[in-house]
């Protein structure tokens, strides 16, 4: 997790074979342009957990990428947890974002113990830390949605889980940049050392962004509506909108020095080739 600026995209684990084949397809994709990391999002229990553990560990083998896998607190004992993280380490996987994990039903709903197990991302991150791998967490500019706005109950959080031994930490996506650097800059001023990485998300489906928006917390400026709810119709024209506003945020914040932008591609290739190539990152 070292140099500036790093390139690193995010995948969800696929639900069917050919959702898989079309992971595959958007990681080969990256070929001429390989990410300095992937991470890949983790579900809780069952079958998605157990895809989420194999997808994982097979693109570094794959592709040679190092991979960051995500795990939460959700559904899981202390034990199951440690199982898990052996899994990671027998693939070659080093780090890992360590994550509460939403309730059931969604970020905002009341949380749900599970016995045996974690309430809490700072006990993911000291267990990660202690089994010898690199711990990164979450950071929300807009405010985590359980916080209710308490800016500053985040940041002591985000403290919190530095002193267990977190080194980096990505963020939800954002349109307002200002947002992430009040966040930076008040880490920086307690102290801290975290590596904040930003996350992008190029927008390419209004419906899909409407439900990630609501569900994070995340407000959808005013501007940035109006540049794509008139593409909602259109498509190609739509992820051209959505390219154009995330090349305005990315190259923003490029120069303010960010120690990289890491994308959430929704499994696809297509639009986050296009900034990196716009911005000229690779």
């Amino acid at each position: 997790m070292s140099g500036s600026p790093t390139f690193s995209v995010e995948f969800f684990p696929p639900k069917d074979e050919a959702g898989e084949s079309r992971l595959w397809e958007a990681l080969a994709a990256f070929a001429d342009c390989p990410p300095d990391f992937a991470s890949v999002t983790y579900g809780a229990g069952g079958s998605s957990r157990d895809r989420t553990i194999r997808i994982t560990s097979a693109i570094t083998t794959r592709t040679g990428i190092p991979t960051i896998a995500h795990l939460t607190c959700v559904g899981s004992t202390k034990t199951e947890l440690e199982n898990i993280l052996q899994q990671y380490s027998e693939s070659g996987i080093k780090s890992i974002l360590a994550l509460r994990g939403d309730p059931q039903g969604g970020p905002q709903a009341d949380w749900i113990s599970t016995p045996n197990g974690f309430d809490h991302a700072d006990e993911l991150v000291s267990l990660g830390v202690q089994k010898g791998f690199e711990v990164g967490v979450a950071a929300f500019p807009d405010g985590h949605p359980s916080s209710k706005g308490n800016f500053k109950r985040d940041i002591a959080v985000l403290l919190e889980k530095e002193r267990r031994g977190a080194s980096f930490a990505t963020t939800q996506f954002f349109f307002e940049v200002d947002r992430y650097f009040d966040l930076v800059q008040s880490l920086k001023l307690a102290g801290s050392k975290l590596a904040v990485y930003p996350g992008i998300l190029p927008i390419t489906n209004i419906a899909q962004l409407n439900r990630m928006s609501q569900l994070s917390g995340t407000p959808l400026p005013t501007h940035v509506q109006e540049r794509i709810l008139k593409h909602d119709s259109d498509p190609k024209r739509l992820r051209e909108a959505g390219i154009e506003i995330a090349v305005e945020i990315c190259q923003e914040l490029l120069n303010h020095g960010v120690p990289g932008l890491h994308f959430y591609t929704m499994n696809s290739a297509i639009s986050t080739k296009e900034i990196v190539k716009r911005i000229s990152l690779k």
